[in-house]
């Protein structure tokens, strides 16, 4: 049974889980048919971690690591919500330093990768524009308009606030 995630709600839609032939878990050396591929910001060379040990942080404390960067989110008031981010929340795949959006004073959920197009078909383009912040994103939301593409180069990633349910697009290059 997979754990649930608050700021992470669906880990194996956006592929940092994956499902097979069980390995051998890093932090707790249990087998595990299902484990965690995605950024771990550690000194140590960890290969496999389960969901577990990220859920209940033990991974974050045995090698000292986060799955996100704090100083890459946005901020909020409460230093447990900044511990549960990045101790105890899968990350996702980003083509640069990833970055985690927050609104209403805690972080948004990722919803997973998206293009203009996506945005456009899940009827959030309105809302996106309205939402869209420039000064983390860097990019001109004409250029995010045009070019953004699902895969492409320029690469969308869909937040939800938690609270009042606005969405908020972080995108970056490779």
């Amino acid at each position: 049974m997979l754990p649930t995630f608050r700021y992470h709600p669906d880990p194996f839609g956006s592929k940092v889980f994956y499902k097979g032939e069980p390995h051998r878990c890093d932090c707790c050396g249990k087998e595990t048919e299902v484990w965690y591929d995605s950024p771990f910001y550690s000194l140590q060379d960890v290969e496999c971690l389960c969901p577990q040990c990220i859920a209940d942080g033990s991974a974050a404390a045995k090698f000292n690591g986060e799955f996100q960067d704090c100083a890459c989110t946005d901020k909020v008031s409460d230093p447990e919500k900044v511990r549960e981010l990045t101790e105890r929340t899968p990350g996702y795949h980003g083509w640069q330093q990833e970055y985690w959006m927050a609104h209403c004073d805690d972080f948004c959920a990722f919803m997973g990768y998206v293009g203009w197009q996506e945005i456009e078909e899940m009827g959030l383009a309105q809302e996106i524009g309205e939402t869209y912040r420039q000064d983390v994103c860097g990019f001109e939301f004409e250029d995010i308009r045009q070019h953004m593409c699902n895969g492409g180069s320029l690469q969308g990633y869909l937040f939800r606030c938690l609270h009042c349910g606005k969405h908020f697009l972080y995108a970056d290059c490779d």
